[in-house]
């Protein structure tokens, strides 16, 4: 782990001087949660909103027990659904007399196979959902939206690392809604002036990640795995590589790109990742390894079976634009995120057993 970048050091401390009104959509989620937790350790005003469809009430309790009791006032939740137009207007108006400044738009289904299965469903939330946040953002004259695009977006191409001017065919429904909010972004910017930043992350992970579930990502369902024992599976071969980010970077990029005065920077699209690449039976070595630092692990067989579809082989980031337009310098590389990380899980782990 280093230092924060000085850029993202710089627009912490303006921040502090100087704070601001965000608005973060699915604010109870993973993503947004972290975000949450960074805005107010660093004093700002934040109006949230979520459905609750994957979001989790925990984790709002969990960062109103992290942050000072002032800070957690400094936050407005609204339950709603971005899939209503005037739900988010409410939100972006939740109090006239302190309009909303910055957004980041977190809100989403994710999951590739979840879109296989539902993609009228993920059509909904991601680009009608998107669509409605645009509109709403752009009547009221927010000074940035920054939202949550996908790595999926590259489907097909092969080229690595992925530039961010080269993409492919999507490879799933999900993929063809993140780029369909890219393009429909780059529509705001030229029809009506109004630019909206994308982050294309790469595997994010971290604390308040959900293991739970059918659609769970793979490093917290690997993490429970080896602590519940059993049988740990790995689609393909293994050989499957992936740019895995943590948390923070994320959170980084999201601030970098919000509030940056770089006009050139503003309304383009970045990747948001290491740089670097790990096969899944390495992933599935450093987590076990990573636990038996801490723990006695129990039994696990690890088993093969067939590639997941709609998932590429191969995924990594060329981070050199976020760098140089941003100030984007991640701090944690997969080995630092994990060390941090698997203390949450454990402790996660613990108090699911205790409540079963």
């Amino acid at each position: 782990m280093m230092e924060n970048s000085p850029a993202y050091a710089r627009a912490l401390e303006k921040l502090r001087t100087a704070p601001r009104v965000w608005l973060v959509t699915g604010v109870a989620g993973f993503i947004g949660s972290n975000l949450l937790e960074t805005l107010l350790r660093n004093d700002q005003r934040v109006v949230g909103i979520d459905s609750f469809a994957t979001g989790r009430p925990a984790n709002l309790d969990m960062v109103k027990s992290l942050v000072l009791p002032e800070q957690w006032q400094r936050f407005d939740f609204l339950e709603g659904d971005i899939r209503d137009l005037s739900q988010c207007r409410q939100a972006m108006h939740w109090n006239d007399d302190v309009p909303v400044e910055y957004v980041l738009h977190q809100a989403a289904l994710g999951s590739v196979p979840r879109s296989i299965s539902d993609p009228i469903a993920t059509n909904d939330a991601n680009i009608t959902g998107f669509l409605n946040m645009l509109v709403a953002a752009r009547d009221a004259g927010v000074l940035s939206f920054t939202y949550a695009a996908s790595s999926s977006t590259y489907g097909d191409h092969p080229d690595l690392p992925k530039v961010e001017d080269k993409i492919g065919k999507p490879l799933s429904p999900y993929a063809v809604t993140k780029y369909v909010n890219e393009l429909y972004a780059d529509v705001f910017r030229r029809a009506y002036g109004f630019r909206a930043t994308g982050l294309r992350y790469f595997n994010v992970f971290g604390p308040r990640q959900d293991p739970n579930g059918a659609y769970a990502a793979v490093i917290p369902t690997w993490v429970f795995g080896y602590l519940k024992g059993g049988d740990l599976f790995i689609n393909g071969d293994g050989s499957t590589s992936r740019d895995f980010c943590f948390i923070d970077n994320v959170v980084q990029a999201n601030v970098l790109a919000a509030t940056t005065s770089n006009e050139d920077a503003r309304g383009e699209v970045y990747n948001v990742a290491v740089g670097e690449r790990t096969t899944l039976a390495e992933l599935s070595t450093m987590i076990r390894e990573e636990l038996e630092r801490r723990v006695s692990l129990p039994a696990t067989d690890t088993l093969y079976r067939e590639f997941r579809a709609g998932d590429v082989r191969h995924s990594q980031a060329d981070i050199s634009k976020s760098r140089r337009l941003l100030g984007y310098d991640p701090t944690h590389s997969v080995a630092a995120g994990l060390t941090q990380t698997m203390d949450w899980y454990i402790a996660l782990s613990r108090e699911s057993t205790a409540a079963d």
